[in-house]
């Protein structure tokens, strides 16, 4: 989890399903979605329907994604790095082994 602010304002990128997405160093990935306007991170494996950030501290697991292949990352709580590969997760993914 992010621990710590950088009010040097450090801009990084990252990848979301193939589009570049600006961040400050210390955003999270969640955060610096929704400030690029991206509000759906995965689709519900019930009903298909988008579903994106919402509590912004780890609790309700609506900001799931897959980050460097790796699926079942809350996107809040996983601090924005440059280079990150960030995908959207449809339905309930298996994590690896």
């Amino acid at each position: 989890m992010p621990t710590r602010i950088d009010a040097s304002g450090e801009r990084i990128a990252f990848t979301f399903d193939g589009q570049r997405v600006e961040a400050r160093s210390g955003d999270t990935v969640a955060a610096a979605l929704i400030a690029a306007g991206i509000d759906a991170t995965r689709r519900s494996a019930l009903s298909g329907m988008a579903r994106g950030p919402y509590c912004m501290m780890g609790i309700c697991f609506d900001c799931l994604v897959a980050i460097d292949g790796v699926p079942n990352r809350q996107a809040c709580m996983v601090e924005a790095r440059e280079g990150l590969v960030v995908t959207t997760q449809d339905g309930a993914m298996e994590a690896l082994s």
